[in-house]
């Protein structure tokens, strides 16, 4: 399976152009695919496949609206989707329309601007496909502006003013793309709630287990595999809803759980820390006093 994803590895735009029979980009680490008619064939793109650039891609016709329960909560005017270099992509079968927008650019194409370091921050080139930010009427409008001044400006004679011009548009898009996505985290406020109510469930039945020891503390990896969401969707909605990222709530949860026993068990501090899955009392020491100001010790004696 690796050789096969390994053979379907894209390292230069002009092969991926070359595949999907279009022109050569006019840039050798940007591309924007105006796919806007649906005219350009996709489906030819292997499934799956590895790109060694940035993608971000918009859906105007988005088939993908998500249902929690018996509820829909999203828009469908439109979906963006967002891949980091080197992850594996799979097939665009699910879209059964593929027009729109994609924007493609190396890493390279960044190096010696602020965005090269900026850009590991924008949380959501971890989401999982269905994780997608489903955009609203007027924001559909936005992004398109933005796509169609990136398009233009490589349509534009390449000078030196262009790098720094499509950086800046590049940029732009992010940070739409980051404000749309705080707001869908608002505009799906009971999704969230749900996920939420969950985690809880998760954490309550996972130091119910006999085994904690053996298990660990509980990672974000193992909380949001078990709410079936990325690490990234996971920790910036419950950011978006409790001003805290995942691992703050799990440290919370266990703090919790500290201060019930330390003040209603006679088990030691080194009990209770390997009862919460901690390999060492001295880590738990440490998170105990740097979430609370106070040791484990001094809690219990706030109560005698």
């Amino acid at each position: 399976m690796k050789d096969e994803i390994a053979k379907h590895r894209f390292d230069s735009l002009s092969r991926l152009h070359k595949v999907l029979d279009m022109p050569a980009p006019m840039h050798p680490l940007v591309s924007l695919i105006n796919n806007a008619t649906g005219t350009i064939p996709l489906e030819r793109l292997p499934s799956p496949h590895i790109l060694n650039f940035y993608k971000v891609s918009y859906k105007m016709n988005f088939q993908g609206k998500f249902k929690y329960g018996q509820h829909y909560y999203d828009f469908d005017e439109g979906g963006m989707f967002f891949v980091a270099p080197n992850q594996i992509t799979g097939s665009h079968a699910p879209l059964s329309d593929q027009s729109g927008y994609t924007l493609l650019f190396h890493p390279d194409f960044l190096l010696g601007y602020d965005l090269a370091r900026k850009i590991k921050a924008y949380g959501f080139f971890s989401y999982s496909i269905h994780e997608a930010l489903h955009l609203s009427g007027k924001e559909k409008a936005t992004i398109i502006a933005v796509f169609e001044s990136i398009e233009e400006e490589l349509k534009s004679r390449i000078d030196h003013f262009s790098q720094d011009v499509i950086i800046s548009q590049i940029e732009l898009l992010l940070n739409h793309s980051n404000r749309f996505y705080s707001r869908q985290f608002i505009t799906r406020k009971a999704v969230s709630s749900d996920l939420l109510q969950r985690a809880e469930e998760i954490l309550t039945a996972y130091f119910q287990e006999p085994n904690v020891l053996k298990q660990g503390l509980p990672t974000v990896q193992f909380l949001s595999a078990q709410l079936n969401v990325s690490a990234s969707y996971l920790s910036d909605m419950l950011r978006s809803l409790t001003g805290q990222n995942a691992q703050q709530h799990i440290h919370n949860y266990l703090i919790e759980k500290a201060k019930e026993q330390l003040s209603t068990s006679q088990a030691s501090i080194s009990e209770i820390a390997y009862g919460l899955g901690f390999e060492h009392p001295q880590s738990f020491s440490k998170l105990f006093k740097l979430k609370t100001s106070v040791s484990p010790l001094d809690f219990r004696r706030s109560f005698n």
